[in-house]
């Protein structure tokens, strides 16, 4: 069968509430960021491990709540004029002084005129390994959300969306068999259903299961 070509065009990772998939594993997690006018001491730390969606709930607060999204290690030391703030990696500067430094006098900005604060981590503060003791305090006033890595149910989902934002139909033994066997991202959903689609176009047909099984045998879990 003659193969078509095919053009590994680059996704662009969507931010918005209506792409986040909300299913039991992160219900919790959702509820308090849309809560997020109630929060202790207006600020809260979002934790959970790579690929979990930390990112993209943090942006989908950042429009509701105007704020600016900046990483740890490159916080200004200039006033920030913005209503509210992400800080994004936060654990990642831990044992780094001036960074640490930094994201304490935002923080104490932000809270002398009550704008809220999210940060996201890997973990808890008190596993971060802060070096300014008052820095490690005000991070323990925050309220703490746990996003697990998504389950089966929402990789199934996001990759049912993915594929008809393609306008590729998938059958329910091509999600069946890959959910268990992706990575469990955001990211690698992507990465399989751009494979998938491309292994089909080259093959002019539907995407097949052993088209699937073929992607995930060179794939390591």
């Amino acid at each position: 069968m003659a193969r078509q070509l095919v053009f590994d065009l680059p996704l662009r990772a969507a931010m918005g509430r209506e792409e986040f998939m909300v299913t039991a594993t992160n219900a919790d997690a959702v509820a308090g960021i849309d809560a997020w006018r109630e929060w202790p001491f207006s600020k809260m730390i979002l934790i959970g491990p790579e690929g979990a969606g930390k990112t993209h709930l943090a942006h989908v607060w950042a429009a509701q709540s105007g704020a600016r999204v900046i990483p740890a290690a490159g916080i200004p030391t200039t006033h920030i004029d913005a209503p509210a703030v992400v800080v994004e990696d936060a654990d990642r500067i831990a044992g780094d002084r001036d960074a640490e430094t930094a994201l304490f006098h935002l923080h104490n900005s932000l809270v002398q005129r009550g704008a809220p604060l999210l940060l996201t981590a890997r973990d808890a503060p008190q596993r971060w390994g802060l070096c300014l003791p008052d820095l490690e305090s005000r991070m323990g006033q925050a309220g703490l959300l746990r996003l697990p890595p998504p389950d089966d149910t929402l990789l199934m989902a996001l990759m049912v969306k993915l594929a008809t934002d393609r306008r590729m139909p998938l059958t329910p033994a091509i999600l069946q068999f890959a959910a268990p066997r992706l990575e469990r991202s955001a990211v690698g959903v992507q990465r399989f259903i751009a494979a998938l689609d491309a292994a089909a176009l080259a093959e002019k047909t539907p995407p097949k299961l052993r088209h699937a099984k073929a992607l995930l045998a060179s794939t390591p879990e």
